[in-house]
């Protein structure tokens, strides 16, 4: 079964691309044309990929996820946990790249 390719809205695309990931590790994987960003949870790959396209106008070839589960920590005497958090490393095609100083509104 293909899935169809679904045009999103430029408001959606903002909701499911939350910020960049600006790490030491996310910083040399652009050398690899691979950009790491924070992303809905309930948002698929291939919403990902349209929202990248649509927000970048770049042309992305393969979409990584991988949910991370919120680490426990205590605070004041009580135990809890930070929120777990999606991220997705979107590979781009040749020639296509992002500017790292371009912010998410």
């Amino acid at each position: 079964m293909k899935i169809k390719n679904k045009k999103i809205s430029l408001e959606r695309a903002y909701d499911i691309i939350k910020k960049p990931i600006t790490t030491e590790k996310s910083t040399n994987l652009q050398q690899y044309n691979q950009y790491s960003f924070i992303v809905s949870k309930t948002s698929n790959s291939l919403e990902i990929k349209n929202a990248i396209e649509i927000i970048f106008k770049v042309k992305v070839n393969k979409v990584n996820t991988s949910i991370l589960r919120g680490k426990g920590k205590t605070f004041k005497g009580r135990y809890g946990f930070r929120k777990d958090t999606k991220r997705a490393i979107v590979t781009l095609n040749e020639g296509n790249t992002i500017d790292s100083s371009l912010e998410i509104k």
